[in-house]
């Protein structure tokens, strides 16, 4: 058969293909996804399930007349592929190329852009209501993942739309895993649908023994025949939602394209909130995904499309750092216990949750809970230690702010995947975390530079029994250990002139130290003189700042943060208490949402490298310091630069000789 896909142009060409054809366009999307995402990376494993179920929601929908909303929008791939987007898989998650994620900037048939799960239903409830308001009712779907379920705000929407006519179809794409196996009791009502061989075995095989039981044998079997019976019927969802006020529809076989297209046209037609519940399988049709146990290819870099083996390099990363360190954490101190939502791997618990099962939690997609739950396990005498993604401490603000800090709870808050993230975009970019926290009353906030400061960060912050304590870690590869020239009041100074005072003090926040030496060198080439500091806490601000800032002619700080509010708003606000003449600039991450692409490419967007480091620094030292640059150089002054030694360790100063801009 000739390929199908290259006649496809948009979902209307959908209509026209038999069934044959969309058997064999199925196959052609599965191999088009596996060769796509092997070079770019992405979230492959649950698009491949979800094949058959785009396949029929645009031939049943009319999109985009008639939204389809994605929940976790890294399964929108088929949907990108069905609606013109298959040349541009080239550049996926590439800078200018196409999203990850539902773009409205891509198509008409994008109505949100979303990955943050447990919102479609609410945008789907929203829209509704608009559409009548608007006399032009029409349905509206979205597509929501089994895991999404765990998370509170879908039931809040699910209440608004159970209690209204409005034409809501609820899709729940059941594959029992939302990135890792899905938590909770409604994921294990929604797997007794499931069918279960082992469970159905051991009940013939009791049967078999009560009925050679003689007079008491056969009565029991029947009533525990009949307890099966009740407790499927307690458990089954279509109890559960109907009672809510939804109609039911399903299970239906996620990979069945008649089955599909059959349960969504009942959707369709009733006019009314409908749920279809829909299983499928993640990683359906690609053998590697299949066999991955671990999450079945969810998402990652480039690998072998005949394999399914990673390509990248596997180096020590940041998260491998915090998994070794809480596990030995734990082996001394009973009490630390750790908390995830719904991502234990990829936030580098699974190695805790092996050692010590009871005291591991894994709450869902429901990162409020995950807070307020913590400070009741702190006031019960334990130090909990939330592991999340920076992008997700957001959704939680409420509960750190009131229910840990307002509690003085000894709560601990690991962030992965601080700063610019990158290829997943501005959903994702754990940018917001510092400007968020500075203002939770008495919160301790450490970002570390290397390995040995995440460790001893981490120690400290378990150490602190009546506060909340943040540690915060980027993306990024972990590279070599960034030692300190010397320590003063707690602040690293990690390079500097020989002795005296300064042109300039260049505070860096965390993982930010090697650009802000890399900066230093460029800065000292042009004749000013630098200290380079690290105070490891961005709050409480170390005293020793101060009398730092008061060595030098300006005070810059360089962070992975949003600028408004963040760390270098918080130094320089400390800085000014203590000398109102001091003269300071803040350099981070501008106050925007920014486009997907490699961290390099979109720190280099934005000059967050050690050229647009060097360059700020230089025109702010220029204009404060009434100096100018003559080629490359600051003129005159005691204090310009010529036969300083700017100090460091070698193996640092190899590697700022070298690093890309």
């Amino acid at each position: 058969m000739s390929s199908v896909l290259n006649r496809l142009s948009g979902p209307a060409d959908l209509r026209q293909l038999s069934t044959d054809e969309l058997a064999f366009l199925a196959i052609e999307i599965r191999d088009f996804l596996v060769r796509k995402v092997s070079r770019t990376g992405g979230h492959l494993g649950p698009n491949l399930g979800a094949v058959e179920l785009t396949l029929a929601l645009h031939r049943v929908f009319d999109s985009p007349t008639e939204p389809i909303l994605f929940d976790t929008g890294h399964q929108s791939y088929v949907h990108k592929i069905i609606t013109g987007r298959r040349d541009g898989f080239d550049g996926l998650r590439q800078a200018d190329g196409l999203s990850g994620y539902p773009s409205r900037a891509e198509s008409e048939h994008d109505w949100i852009e979303n990955s943050h799960a447990s919102t479609a239903l609410s945008y789907a409830d929203g829209m509704a209501k608009a559409f009548d308001v608007r006399g032009a009712r029409r349905p509206v779907v979205a597509v929501v993942g089994d895991g999404a379920l765990t998370g509170g705000m879908c039931w809040e929407a699910l209440n608004n739309i159970a209690g209204s006519d409005r034409p809501v179809v609820i899709v729940v794409n059941d594959n029992g895993r939302s990135y890792s196996p899905t938590i909770g009791g409604l994921a294990n009502q929604l797997a007794g649908l499931r069918l279960r061989p082992g469970y159905e075995r051991m009940l013939q095989n009791v049967k078999g023994t009560l009925e050679r039981t003689p007079l008491v044998g056969p009565p029991l079997y029947d009533a525990l025949h009949g307890f099966k019976r009740g407790v499927k019927d307690l458990l089954a969802p279509q109890g559960m939602f109907e009672d809510l006020g939804l109609k039911y529809i399903g299970p239906v076989d996620g990979h069945d394209q008649a089955a599909l297209e059959h349960a969504f046209g009942l959707a369709r037609q009733f006019g009314g909130p409908v749920l279809v519940h829909c299983v499928t399988r993640k990683g359906y049709g690609y053998a590697p995904a299949e066999n991955h146990l671990a999450d079945h290819m969810h998402g990652g870099g480039a690998f072998d499309p005949e394999t399914g083996v990673s390509l990248s390099s596997g180096g020590r990363s940041w998260t491998k750092v915090f998994s070794d360190e809480i596990v030995r954490q734990g082996r001394e101190r009973d009490d630390v216990v750790a908390i995830t939502a719904a991502m234990l791997d990829p936030v580098g618990l699974g190695a805790f949750a092996e050692e010590f099962p009871s005291r591991c939690f894994d709450v869902g997609i429901a990162e409020q809970h995950a807070l307020t739950s913590a400070a009741g396990m702190a006031a019960a005498g334990l130090h909990p230690v939330i592991a999340l993604y920076a992008t997700f401490l957001n959704r939680a603000f409420d509960q750190l702010l009131m229910d840990v800090g307002l509690h003085r709870a000894g709560v601990t808050v690991v962030l992965d995947r601080a700063g610019v993230t990158g290829e997943d975009g501005a959903s994702h970019n754990g940018m917001w975390d510092l400007a968020m926290l500075g203002i939770v009353p008495g919160i301790h906030i450490t970002a570390p530079r290397d390995e040995q400061t995440l460790r001893t960060g981490l120690a400290q912050c378990l150490d602190i029994a009546d506060a909340p304590s943040v540690l915060r870690y980027p993306k990024t590869a972990l590279g070599p250990d960034i030692p300190a020239v010397r320590s003063t009041g707690g602040v690293d100074v990690l390079a500097e002139p020989d002795s005296g005072p300064v042109d300039i003090l260049l505070i860096s926040v965390g993982a930010m130290a090697a650009d802000a030496l890399a900066a230093a060198g460029r800065i000292a080439e042009a004749g000013y003189t630098v200290r380079v500091v690290d105070p490891r806490w961005v709050t409480p601000v170390p005293p020793a700042l101060s009398a730092l800032a008061a060595d030098a002619g300006v005070v810059v700080t360089v962070e992975d943060g949003v600028v408004v509010n963040g760390a270098g708003s918080r130094f320089a606000q400390f800085l000014r208490e203590g000398s109102p003449t001091v003269h300071t600039r803040e350099i981070g991450i501008p106050v925007e949402f920014l486009d997907h692409g490699k961290v390099a490419e979109v720190r280099a967007a934005i000059g967050l490298t050690p050229r647009g480091i060097s360059r700020r620094t230089i025109e702010f030292a220029a204009a404060v310091l009434g100096r100018g640059i003559a080629d490359g150089k600051a003129g005159g002054g005691a204090a310009s630069g010529e036969g300083t030694v700017f100090t460091t360790s070698p193996e640092l100063s190899r590697r700022s000789e070298h690093r890309p801009d």
